[in-house]
């Protein structure tokens, strides 16, 4: 193990986040050799989460130190972030140097507004994949997506698909593997529903008709956030 070199992650913490979208691939880079994960935000104050979990930051955008792989998580909050001009420049800093350029669930849609999507194939949550086409992406239907140093994760629990992929990448299959079988990741989910592929069309209609309000509002603040990107 010590044959591998030190990595840096960091990972974006804000306020209502999806802790899933975090905490699923933070378990998986947490047991990758020489890893280091830096949970970070504005502040140090701890923040608090969609479902109310609160989780503490480790760094701000401050003393941030240099990143190898960058995460941005979604949820909620991602709605704010999409004008916050502060995040999108410490994105966008954070990225210039950084081996991967990565993302969970709507963050993609964060990268997007900080013009880090503009020509690449991403994904993200099923219900607002088609919005990544209002930030000059290309959407594409699949748990995880790589592009060139992009590599995305659809909606929360592919997280940890994506965080084993971006493992694999940087230490190779074998050590992917591994923390796979150490985390006994083998799901078997009770019920054939969670994705609208395989859902029954009365629960998609249903989770569409929840959400439609939300999706609305964020559908909006990708819209305000795509027209603020350079054109050509």
């Amino acid at each position: 193990m010590s044959d591998f070199p030190a990595l840096s992650i960091g990972m974006l913490l804000f306020p209502q986040l999806t802790q899933l979208d975090l905490t699923g691939p933070f378990e998986v880079f947490a047991r990758a050799p020489g890893a280091k994960i830096h949970l970070i935000w504005k502040t140090s104050d701890p923040v608090t989460s969609d479902r109310g979990m609160r989780i503490l930051p480790t760094h701000t955008f401050e003393n941030c130190p240099e990143l190898d792989v960058i995460c941005i998580p979604g949820g909620p909050g991602q709605i704010k972030l999409m004008s916050d001009d502060e995040t999108l420049t410490f994105i966008r800093h954070k990225s210039e140097n950084a081996r991967l350029v990565t993302s969970v669930c709507t963050g993609s849609l964060v990268l997007g507004a900080a013009g880090l999507l503009q020509g690449y194939k991403a994904t993200s949550h099923w219900a607002s994949l088609d919005q990544l086409t209002l930030l000059g992406a290309e959407p594409v239907n699949k748990r995880v997506v790589r592009d060139r140093n992009r590599i995305t994760g659809a909606g929360v629990t592919s997280g940890i698909d994506f965080a084993l992929n971006v493992i694999a990448d940087i230490y190779g299959n074998d050590i992917a593997q591994g923390i796979q079988l150490q985390m006994e990741y083998d799901p078997e989910p009770p019920f054939l529903s969670g994705s609208p592929r395989v859902a029954s069309a009365k629960h998609v209609e249903q989770a569409k008709k929840n959400m439609a309000s939300f999706i609305e509002t964020r559908r909006l603040a990708t819209a305000a956030a795509g027209l603020k990107l350079p054109k050509g």
